[in-house]
C-alpha cells in the first residue's frame, strides 16, 4: 500500500507541473480576446486536451517506445512560443478591449491551443504513466486530476494576463523551458 501512496503523490506533483503548462498556453491565447470568445477558447482548448489525454493514455505503452516524439513536440512548442510572442506579447500594446476580433483570428487561436494540447497532453500522459506504472486506477486518477487543474488554471491565467501583462512573459518563458527540455531529452538519446 505504501508504494501506491508514493505513486499517488508523484502523480499529483507531475500533474501540478505539467497541467500548468497547458493552462499557461490556453490562458495566454485566450487573454487577447473579449470575455465571451475567451470562454469559448478555454472550453475548446480544454475539450481538446481531454480527448487527447484519453487517446494518449490508451496509447501510452506504444508512445513510450517512439524515439524522436519529444523532439517533434519540443519543436512544435518553439513555434507556439513564437506565435504567442507575436500574438499576445508584441501586439498587446496595440490592443483595444472594444475592438472586435475577426473569426479567422479566433480560429487561429483555437488551432494554436489544439497544437499545444497535442504536445503538452502527450508530455503529461507520459509523465503520469511513467509514475503510475501498472496501477491503472492511479493512471485514470492522474488523467482526471490534470484536466481539473488545467481547467481551473487556464481561466485564472487568462484573467491575470489581461490585468498584468508581465505574467504573459513568465508564461512564455515557462513554455520555452518545456520546449527546450523536450528537445534536450530526445537529443541526448542520439548523442
Amino acid at each position: 500500500m505504501s508504494e501506491q501512496i508514493v505513486i499517488f503523490f508523484q502523480i499529483v506533483f507531475i500533474d501540478l507541473v505539467l497541467a500548468g503548462d497547458n493552462a499557461i498556453i490556453i490562458g495566454m491565447v485566450a487573454s487577447k480576446f473579449p470575455l465571451d470568445q475567451r470562454k469559448k477558447i478555454i472550453f475548446w482548448g480544454i475539450g481538446a486536451a481531454i480527448i487527447l489525454r484519453i487517446i494518449f493514455t490508451l496509447l501510452t505503452a506504444y508512445l513510450l517506445q517512439i524515439t524522436g516524439l519529444r523532439l517533434i513536440g519540443g519543436i512544435l512548442l518553439l513555434y507556439i512560443c513564437y506565435k504567442l510572442y507575436v500574438d499576445v506579447i508584441k501586439n498587446s500594446s496595440n490592443e483595444n478591449e472594444n475592438v472586435k476580433i475577426d473569426n479567422s483570428s479566433f480560429s487561429k487561436a483555437i488551432m494554436t491551443v489544439i497544437l499545444a494540447d497535442i504536445t503538452m497532453s502527450l508530455d503529461n500522459v507520459l509523465g503520469v504513466a511513467g509514475a503510475a506504472r501498472d496501477h491503472y486506477t492511479l493512471l485514470v486518477f492522474g488523467l482526471v486530476l490534470s484536466i481539473i487543474l488545467m481547467a481551473t488554471a487556464a481561466t485564472l491565467i487568462s484573467k491575470w494576463i489581461k490585468k498584468y501583462r508581465w505574467i504573459g512573459w513568465i508564461g512564455l518563458f515557462a513554455i520555452l523551458f518545456v520546449a527546450i527540455e523536450l528537445i534536450y531529452t530526445d537529443l541526448k538519446l542520439f548523442l
